[in-house]
């Protein structure tokens, strides 16, 4: 508002006062990479915190059969110990972006390292099953946030133009931990006991959770109060907790012949529809759910979470077939796996090097086509295979994760601005480990309804009207067996034929399915000249 005056004449007219505007809100801080020793040692915190999360999801799976003798239950009760942390790890995913706004990136990431030890030495506490799957609760909870925001802070980390440099230390973690953690399990459990499988780590937390408050803390934005969605995270816990039920004890309970399942399948439909409805017109929804409305973040998170299923069902599939019909030990079939790091180490740097100056399309075309390749070599396994054999494909794989992760990011996190990149990282993940967990339940699934399958063709043949199966009874039975022994020797024979026709069947079906995805990614935007600004989120 302002008044005006008569000025007497030849009297020089006022300067004129410009008052200020309302200055614009200010977007969230921009900081500059880290250079130099804060930029390894910030890498070397947020991989080890990465790791540690991700081993811990398989580590237990080799120690179920120790952990239900020590707490006297079944095996099947013992499976909870996996399935209470992947229920609770599957709820807390996909809030890491509410959960950043609320309380700032780098208090989370802290915050949820701390307590993941804290829940890890009170796991190796556990004095009963109760109490030890309550505690896989808490750890599967608070283990949430960890990973999409180790992928955030890293990528803060680095320059853009080195943004697929980190990219390529993260997707080595995420890659590596999965098979690594069986191979540790086995041996912790065979030389110490289960308890350790937890108490390791808490020296590796404790030195993660350290070095990044002490990096991390001047680049944290802080917290800002944001409206919690009730109904939406209500409906989040009960479907997520009724889908990733139903597809641990789906194949327990065979599937759809149980009314539990049924019932679990029921409920996770109909409150995904809802929390859908919910979140899509709600102010300030829990999950931003409109990121599925950028065609990169779709196309390349699809892309990425059907690959992971496939990847990760056949990573659990080869040591059980090979423990449980190749004759091999715990150790022995980690070995045979374990090699998949080497060749992924030595190429995920040149990969993340280029991936900003080579069309990602490219790359992921290279990873689907090298995984192709490699299960359709293992389809050609038979009983006569030796450990070389099993071993070539293996080693082979770890070219193709290099060139699986890297690129694959960079086209989900293509053309988003920074704010939106702790979401986008928690969305996507959530999508990645759930497909992960579906793919581990079909694909054993699918093995045991093929083994029982071959079974019964295999049998046939066994008959008192087969010259062959008559000659090879009486046999066994002039080596001093009885009828019984005997025939129980030859039913063992075609149970190991019947399993590993099943398992070679798994394999040429994820052969053909890695080669129908290359069609998949290239519907995905180019992102080229792009790719770099996955380091957006500094």
């Amino acid at each position: 508002m302002s008044t005006s005056a008569t000025l007497p004449s030849g009297s020089a007219p006022p300067e004129r006062v410009t008052i200020p505007s309302t200055p614009a809100p200010k977007g969230p801080p921009v900081f500059e990479p880290l250079k130099g020793g804060e930029l390894v040692l910030g890498t070397i915190a947020l991989s080890l915190a990465t790791f540690m999360n991700v081993l811990d999801t398989s580590i237990a799976n080799v120690s179920i059969p120790a952990i239900s003798g020590d707490m006297g239950v079944s095996p099947g009760q013992g499976t909870w110990v996996i399935t209470s942390f992947a229920v609770a790890n599957a709820i807390s995913v996909p809030l890491t972006g509410w959960l950043t706004q609320r309380f700032g990136q780098v208090r989370l990431f802290t915050m949820s390292v701390l307590l993941f030890v804290l829940a890890s030495w009170l796991c190796g506490l556990a004095p009963n099953i109760g109490t030890l799957i309550a505690f896989r609760v808490l750890q599967g909870l608070v283990a949430g946030p960890m990973i999409p925001l180790s992928q955030t802070l890293l990528l803060a980390s680095y320059p853009k133009a080195k943004a697929g440099m980190a990219m390529a230390m993260w997707a080595m973690t995420v890659l590596v931990a999965p098979v690594a953690g069986p191979l540790l399990g086995g041996w912790i459990t065979d030389n110490f006991s289960w308890p350790w499988i937890f108490y390791i780590n808490i020296p590796v937390g404790l030195f993660a959770a350290g070095l990044t408050w002490s990096i991390y803390k001047k680049r944290d934005p802080g917290p800002r109060r944001v409206p919690l969605d009730v109904i939406g995270l209500v409906l989040l816990i009960l479907f997520v907790g009724s889908m990733q039920i139903m597809i641990d004890m789906g194949k327990e309970l065979d599937w759809f012949e149980s009314g539990e399942i049924i019932a679990l399948a029921v409920t996770a439909v109909v409150c995904f529809l809802f929390f859908l409805a919910w979140e899509l017109t709600d102010k300030h929804p829990i999950v931003d759910l409109r990121l599925f409305g950028q065609r990169n973040f779709v196309t390349g998170t699809l892309s990425l979470s059907i690959a992971y299923g496939l990847f990760f069902g056949n990573v659990v599939l080869l040591p059980l077939w090979l423990q449980q019909h190749m004759g091999y030990t715990a150790t022995w079939a980690g070995l045979a796996t374990a090699p998949v790091g080497l060749l992924a180490i030595v190429l995920s740097p040149w990969v993340g090097k280029n991936v900003s100056r080579i069309d990602p399309r490219k790359l992921a075309t290279v990873a689907f086509l090298g995984f192709g390749l490699v299960l359709w070599m293992r389809s050609n396994f038979n009983t006569q295979a030796d450990f070389t054999t099993i071993l070539i494909p293996t080693v082979l794989q770890g070219a193709a994760m290099a060139f699986f992760f890297i690129p694959l990011q960079a086209i989900v996190f293509s053309g988003l601005p920074p704010e939106r990149m702790p979401s986008a990282s928690g969305l996507s993940n959530f999508v990645r480990i759930t497909a992960g967990a579906v793919g581990t339940s079909l694909f054993t699934t699918l093995w045991e309804s093929r083994a029982a399958l071959h079974h019964a063709n295999l049998s046939e043949a066994i008959n008192d009207g087969s010259a062959t199966a008559v000659g090879t009874i009486a046999q066994l039975m002039a080596s001093g067996m009885s009828r019984e022994q005997a025939l129980g020797s030859i039913n063992r024979l075609i149970n190991q034929q019947a399993f590993t026709m099943a398992v070679t069947d798994v394999f040429y079906l994820s052969a053909a399915l890695f080669f129908v995805l290359v069609l998949l990614v290239w519907m995905a935007k180019p992102t080229l000249g792009e790719a770099a600004d996955v380091g957006g989120a500094h």
